[in-house]
């Protein structure tokens, strides 16, 4: 039997679009979906958002470091992304002496502009369909892993051929609909990006993890940083000969302001969804997967929050690790509710009896049944690894003496080398922000809980031997944060090729390597091999869903599950209902600023700056028509992690605002978008350019921006 292309079903399903405002749009494609932005509002025309023979707003748009979004404002490589997103530089910037966490920092020139090491950003120069090519040379007789070389040979003919065009290129072959089809995403990548301006975090922080993932918000969740070229304006390594980068296009920044209604789009790198999960999928995540990996977090935040309130130093070590714990652990706990809101788990039941019976007989028979068996033979695999994530991934001590250790080179002949340099670089960074009482006692508290909640049959013997010699937990951490090496930074600093033999018997190294050959010989083979009969399966069942709801006339949209490619997302200024009685305006103030305004409380002690110009309303041309400082809006654009920093745009194509979060009660749409509930959260640009002008005094910075009323 002819098996149905999946290119053909998207065509098909041109006829069947639903007017929603679900979906991650690739720009590529996005003259499929013009007709439908139009409708709801947007003036412009398809090849104004892509277009490869003119500069368009794509060009303006760039990845930032491995997984946020960034755009460019001005003409001199002015880039804007979020002050989360770049959390960590300007936290690798600061010291006690120079607190640009607490205080904000702003380059008043050129000079004054920090480069920071390992950050890049990348511009997409194209995608395109290589689907025929990815698949030259496929035989349907071909086992899985026979196909997965050819794709992984052909992709990179694909790649070596797209990267010989210019300087900078990087390109990727994106899987999309569980392999179903391949798209080629050549990229240009710039690695001189310098920090140009952030604001203190008492702004780009406000609320902290209390109001994260929350609405109303009042978060100035901004930073600033500049991308530099060569003179020729190619990507160049770090040099003061360096010129700032001339972009192909730049966003306008509207003035005017958003009103509910509003038709609001999104341009970004969404990072990953699971819109077509099976059941069972969505079951283990809302059952089992999230609860344990919460509860996990909460120990480690617990033990972190307690000592950073006692130490400035402490505080400014953890900021950015506590940060990116506290991310997920918070976007876990909204999404079990929403799941659980929303029926997910029985709405999908019933999808899939439905499809089940249509099935019968045809080219999709038995596939949804042979995904829910694979999930039952994968479930206590992908339990152990959860908990070895969670648990042994992250005692800080012993990734470090890990990665240490590798440094140590043993070649045939007996005879030992050992990077000194990398060496002296890798505990330079590590000691700067670690913190031994913290390592120890989240180790204690997450290797208890793996004792409890691991299977016996999931535990390695090193582990079980470990335990028995030790008596406890407790006793355990005691000896290896009192005996390792790696918790005396003189002695690492003594290091040479002579201490290989007490390096990979170092109980850090010992506990990080024994764990990691067990995962690597018992754990991951398995899981590996099952995920790759769901992606088999899943690629039919994925293929089967929309020739199902073509031909049973279901209206569904089908877009492509986000991968950290460029996407585009559209709807509209909304405000929603999370309970009954209960509803949200979509936008907020700086009056609610002050209303949270706590100086007992580090997350809502904001500088008195902003109160003294509160209190005499010197805002400027920053206010709103009724005499207050926006600062952030809600809207129905579908977004997910990757996302943040994305710009958001008007209907007219200028920027309004920076995306860098979504409401708690919406968290499940990675998942399932419920268009009731599911809103981004949104910073206000001109909170920006208030705080750029009123706060870091840095408005000469405004005159590198074109400004529309």
């Amino acid at each position: 039997m002819r098996k149905t292309s999946i290119i053909t079903v998207i065509l098909l399903m041109a006829s069947l679009v639903a007017r929603a405002d679900e979906g991650m749009w690739l720009p590529s494609l996005i003259s499929q979906r013009i007709a439908d932005m139009q409708e709801k509002g947007f003036r412009l025309e398809a090849e104004d958002i892509y277009s490869i023979n003119q500069a368009s707003l794509k060009d303006a748009v760039v990845l930032f470091g491995r997984g946020c979004t960034g755009e460019l404002i001005s003409p001199e490589g002015l880039l804007l992304t979020n002050h989360h997103c770049g959390y960590s530089q300007i936290q690798q910037h600061s010291s006690v002496e120079h607190d640009y966490l607490k205080d904000g920092f702003w380059a008043m020139s050129r000079e004054e502009e920090l480069p920071n090491k390992g950050l890049t950003v990348s511009f997409l120069e194209r995608m395109e369909d290589v689907t025929d090519q990815i698949l030259r040379g496929y035989d349907p007789a071909m086992s899985e892993a026979e196909r997965a070389e050819l794709v992984k040979k052909n992709s990179q003919a694909v790649i070596e051929e797209a990267t010989k065009e210019g300087k900078g290129l990087r390109a990727t072959v994106e899987a999309l609909y569980y392999g179903n089809q391949y798209f080629l995403f050549l990229y240009r990548q710039y690695e001189d990006v310098r920090l140009v301006g952030a604001p203190p975090s008492s702004i780009g922080k406000f609320g902290g993890d209390t109001d994260n993932w929350m609405w109303p918000r009042h978060t100035g969740d901004f930073s600033m940083f500049r991308i530099y070229a060569d003179k020729e304006n190619n990507p160049a390594p770090y040099s003061e000969d360096n010129v700032p980068y001339r972009p192909k296009k730049y966003f306008k920044i509207s003035l005017k302001g958003v009103q509910e209604g509003d038709f609001t789009f999104i341009y970004g790198f969404p990072g990953r969804t699971q819109e077509y999960i099976h059941s069972e999928g969505v079951r283990y995540i809302e059952e089992t997967g999230d609860p344990h990996k919460i509860h996990l977090r909460t120990l480690r935040l617990d033990i972190m929050n307690r000592h950073q309130a006692q130490s400035q130093k402490v505080r400014i070590q953890y900021s950015s690790k506590n940060a990116n714990v506290s991310n997920a652990w918070k976007k876990w706990q909204g999404e079990v509710k929403g799941i659980r809101k929303m029926k997910t788990v029985q709405t999908k039941q019933e999808f899939e009896k439905a499809f089940d019976r249509w099935a019968k007989g045809g080219e999709f028979d038995g596939v949804v049944g042979k995904i829910a068996k694979i999930y039952e033979e994968l479930e206590p695999y992908q339990f152990a690894t959860d908990y070895y994530a969670e648990t042994v991934r992250t005692v800080e001590l012993a990734n470090f003496a890990m990665s240490m250790a590798r440094l140590f080179v043993k070649a045939e002949d007996g005879t030992v080398t050992f990077d000194k340099a990398k060496a002296d670089e890798l505990a330079s960074t590590f000691y700067k922000d670690w913190y031994l009482p913290i390592d120890k006692e989240s180790f204690i508290a997450v290797m208890n809980e793996y004792e409890k909640n691991v299977p016996a049959e999931f535990k390695p013997a090193y582990y079980k031997d470990k335990l028995a010699a030790y008596g406890s937990i407790n006793a355990w951490a005691e000896d290896m944060f009192t005996n390792s090496l790696f918790a005396d930074p003189e002695k690492v600093g003594s290091l040479t090729e002579t201490d290989r033999e007490a390096v990979m018997s170092d109980p850090a190294t010992g506990f990080f390597n024994e764990f990691l050959k067990w995962y690597a010989a018992d754990i991951q083979p398995v899981t590996a091999r099952l995920n790759q009969e769901l992606q088999l399966a899943y690629r039919d069942y994925m293929r089967g869903q929309m020739v199902y709801c073509r031909t049973q006339r279901v209206m569904k949209d089908f877009y492509p599950d986000a991968n950290l490619t460029l996407r585009v997302a559209y709807g509209h200024i909304k405000g929603y209902s999370p309970a009954d009685g209960v509803y949200y305006t979509p936008s907020s103030t700086m009056k609610g600023i002050m209303e949270k305004d706590n100086p007992e409380i580090f997350d809502y002690n904001i500088p008195q700056r902003l109160r003294d110009i509160y209190a005499t309303k010197d805002y400027g041309r920053w206010a709103d028509a009724t005499g207050e400082v926006p600062v952030c809006f809600i809207a129905t654009n579908h977004t997910t992690g990757g996302n943040s920093g994305s710009p958001v745009i008007n209907a007219d194509g200028d920027l309004i605002g920076l995306n860098f979060d979504r409401v708690w009660e919406g968290t499940m749409s990675d998942i399932v978008f419920d268009p009731d509930i599911c809103r981004n959260i949104s910073l206000d640009v001109r909170y920006v350019l208030f705080t750029i002008d009123k706060i870091g005094e840095a408005d000469y910075l405004l005159e590198e921006m074109t400004f529309t009323e």
